[in-house]
């Protein structure tokens, strides 16, 4: 019984041994190199969502370029990921250009950006994980700091990262673009994501 008793423990103890080696394994060393982070536009873009009385719209914006440094040890993260606000797109030529003109003023403003300082929480160095992302998110002229939830996943060589997030444009100074019997939201819902290839 003392025996049985005995291997029982020592296969348990075996278990956990093997379950931490794999755990610290799978997130990034104390020692862990800063991660030059390349963005690829044509794996990037910044989808978004405006709602108004009628339907609900959605748009896209496409990526300029993207360069991120991130220090998985302290949660240091530098760079910027620029999109181009000219670009802005939801499948109707007239109001585009009202979105544009109006509202972005694109020709005076024509760059959208995000330029992270830390993320909070732990990442793994593979497969997904979930933390926070915080950073100043940068349209029509101006930078505000926000935090999003962020999902990351690292793939070998590769990386991939998606963030939700809600932009209060009429509070930050943009032009409500409503008019007579048609009300849109002043607020727009941001889903970004971004993806390329990591060096050490």
């Amino acid at each position: 019984m003392k025996r049985l008793n005995a291997g029982i423990l020592a296969n348990f103890v075996a278990k956990l041994v093997a379950i931490g080696l794999l755990c610290s394994s799978a997130v990034f060393p104390a020692s862990a190199k800063d991660l030059l982070l390349h963005c690829d536009p044509s794996q990037s873009a910044a989808n978004f969502t405006l709602s108004d009385t009628l339907h609900t719209v959605h748009g896209s914006f496409q990526q300029k370029r993207g360069e991120l440094h991130f220090d998985p040890a302290t949660g240091k993260i530098s760079g910027e990921i620029v999109f181009d606000a000219n670009s802005g797109k939801t499948g109707n030529d007239d109001r585009d250009k009202k979105m544009k003109k109006d509202v972005l003023e694109s020709e005076r403003y024509p760059e959208i950006s995000f330029r992270p300082d830390r993320v909070d929480g732990s990442v793994a160095a593979e497969g997904s994980s979930r933390a926070q992302i915080h950073g100043l998110f940068g349209i029509h002229g101006a930078e505000h700091e926000m935090t999003v939830p962020i999902t990351v996943k690292f793939d070998g060589g590769h990386w991939e990262a998606t963030a939700k997030f809600i932009v209060p444009y009429v509070k930050w100074g943009m032009k409500d673009p409503s008019i007579l019997f048609l009300r849109v939201g002043d607020t727009v819902e941001i889903d970004l994501h971004a993806a390329g290839n990591v060096t050490p």
